[in-house]
């Protein structure tokens, strides 16, 4: 399985439309090769290089269509359910570093079931839920810093 961007590359930068202060923008997403015995995808969008132990969230979503080969910025799929993020409520919320550069890292999950599970439910809680139905997985990584804002793009 393979997930990529239109937008940005594996660990490149981010553009700033995306960031918090930028336009906060859900960034385009692709999903290839999805396993043929997957019931539905979830997706991650977790910095790790932020600060405490678990890091920040800034996006989750499931029950996306195991046939979904395309997110764009404007809208998901039927039946997606997007959970609170660490900024405490649901929906994208863009990168805003407090320091440096950070990593930015989308995890899609390709799922043997859909989960039946509430718009509250935080990270760690979906995370939790999806780890025993995963079937495939992949990752894209782009980067972000504190100064970026101030980027012309």
């Amino acid at each position: 399985m393979k997930i990529t961007s239109p937008a940005f590359t594996e660990n490149a930068k981010l553009p700033k439309i995306y960031a918090k202060l930028g336009g906060n923008q859900r960034p385009p997403l692709e999903i290839d090769d999805v396993p043929a015995d997957a019931k539905s995808l979830a997706i991650v969008c977790h910095d790790p290089d932020a600060p405490g132990r678990d890091g920040f969230y800034y996006w989750t979503a499931w029950n996306l269509p195991a046939e979904t080969t395309e997110i764009t910025g404007e809208s998901l799929p039927v039946d997606t359910v997007e959970g609170a993020t660490s900024w405490g409520r649901p929906g994208w919320g863009g990168p805003q570093p407090p320091f440096g550069t950070h990593r930015y890292q989308f995890y899609v999950y390709a799922l043997d079931t859909t989960l039946d599970l509430p718009s509250d439910t935080k990270p760690k809680e979906l995370i939790a839920a999806l780890t025993p139905h995963i079937i495939d997985q992949a990752v894209l990584t782009g980067k972000f810093g504190v100064l970026d804002i101030f980027r012309r793009s």
